[in-house]
């Protein structure tokens, strides 16, 4: 990761990557561009580096935070028109630490809103066009940050992952991404989607950068009681063995290129030694299904809190108070938003939590189990991390079932709360990345980066 220092000084490295956003605006990456606190903390940096004064692991690098992570600076939106006009008064756990290690935010990037989705085209701001194509989707829910490290506006960004919303934009725009072990890293400033499977993460250009993001970004943060203590450095990293394959990931509804892709790598694995073992995880089928049953259930509690009352959009539609709830709630939220509050509450109302979100949470126990049986048969699972590559605009968005069966593949990660990590493996024939995904088991984090390194 290159680094301000005497001879690159941190007021270029921020000024070349604000050049780059401009230079890439059509492919609206960006809601929100920090240019002047940017080029103030680029000054602060130099003027440090001049006196000879010691500076961070990350000292002037540039980086973009998904605009779903609270900080003072500009509007924190979450891609949603119910929240624009907010600004925040406190600054993500996540942030704090990248800053306080040298890192300069230079913009806040798209995503669907309320990272609701799997293509960034329910951002109330527009698609996300993607890196390789712009006829095609970004991936989503955190495009945006997915597609400011492929075009190399910034060394590195911030992201979200609930179900996949890391590691499927980051394999349709040839980076890595890292869903960590559910925890790992705080929520605390995040705008909460599904608070049980929440994950914060880091789309990078290579393992090594996303080994310095995860040593600095995890531990225990006392503003979010499900952080856990660092367990990051202190882990250690055993010699690897063997390689789990899900035989009922390869099928003809995974694209024929992705399955040739995992073949192709398992079979460069077993010439380098490692041993692959097929697993049965006949489970995982359900992993969809309680998904999207847990998951809107926890989205309808998180968004009751927005109202048009105390903060963002109000309509200026309403009468009395209950049009006003009514009324901002219709404009300020997308469709993909509205489906998911209707279907997380019909899931918890009387008569239906027993036949729905309970025998979900049963599912959620028996997948937990099963992967913990798994890794008891291989050190780390390699599968797809989506059923197809990047697909076309406007081809799934108006198919809810086929959008969220993009998530097919991902969503029992965070179901289970292990990590999983996006790698780049290849292109198509019409030169479109292929990613594909390695997953270990809690709190492998740091030896799954560093085996990640044997993919390359």
């Amino acid at each position: 990761m290159k680094t301000a220092n005497k001879t690159v000084t941190a007021t270029k490295l921020v000024k070349d990557a604000l050049e780059k956003a401009k230079h890439f605006k059509e492919y609206n990456i960006f809601n929100y561009l920090n240019e002047e606190g940017a080029l103030k903390k680029a000054a602060e940096i130099d003027e440090r580096i001049a006196r000879g004064e010691k500076v961070g692991k990350l000292a002037g690098v540039p980086f973009a935070i998904k605009d779903n992570y609270l900080s003072p600076e500009g509007e924190t939106t979450a891609s949603a028109h119910i929240l624009e006009g907010f600004t925040s008064p406190i600054t993500a756990t996540c942030v704090e630490k990248l800053e306080a290690e040298g890192a300069i935010m230079i913009g806040r990037t798209n995503l669907d809103a309320f990272a609701h989705g799997s293509s960034t085209e329910n951002s109330y701001y527009g698609p996300t066009l993607n890196a390789y194509d712009k006829e095609r989707v970004a991936g989503g829910s955190s495009g945006g940050s997915a597609v400011a490290v492929a075009l190399d506006i910034v060394e590195f960004a911030t992201g979200s992952d609930t179900g996949g919303s890391i590691r499927q934009p980051a394999s349709f725009n040839g980076v890595y991404g890292l869903k960590p072990t559910y925890g790992a890293v705080s929520r605390y400033g995040v705008v909460a989607m599904a608070s049980s499977t929440d994950c914060m993460g880091f789309f990078t250009k290579t393992p090594e950068d996303m080994d310095l993001l995860m040593s600095i970004a995890t531990g225990q943060d006392p503003k979010d009681m499900t952080s856990l203590p660092d367990f990051y450095e202190k882990s250690e990293v055993k010699k690897v063995k063997k390689i789990g394959v899900i035989k009922d990931f390869d099928n003809d509804s995974v694209n024929i290129e992705i399955r040739e892709a995992l073949k192709k790598k398992t079979d460069d694995l077993k010439k380098k030694g490692y041993e692959v073992v097929e697993l049965d995880m006949p489970t995982l089928k359900y992993a969809l299904a309680a998904y999207y049953i847990i998951v809107p259930a926890e989205v309808a509690s998180n968004l009751s809190r927005h109202d048009g009352v105390r903060y963002g959009f109000r309509s200026e539609n309403s009468k009395n108070l209950e049009s006003l709830y009514e009324n901002t709630r219709d404009e300020g939220f997308m469709p993909e938003n509205k489906r998911r509050i209707m279907i997380g509450n019909f899931v918890l109302s009387s008569g239906f939590y027993d036949a729905y979100f309970l025998k979900a949470a049963k599912a959620r126990t028996l997948i937990v189990k099963e992967y913990e049986e798994a890794f008891k048969k291989c050190d780390f699972i390699l599968t797809p991390v989506s059923p197809n590559y990047a697909f076309k605009l406007g081809e799934k968005v108006n198919d809810p079932i086929a959008m969220y069966l993009e998530d097919l593949m991902s969503v029992s990660l965070n179901l289970a709360g292990v990590p999983g990590l996006a790698v780049p493996v290849g292109k198509t024939k019409t030169g479109l990345p292929i990613g594909l995904q390695l997953v270990g088991p809690r709190r492998s984090d740091k030896a799954l980066i560093e085996f990640a390194k044997e993919l390359k």
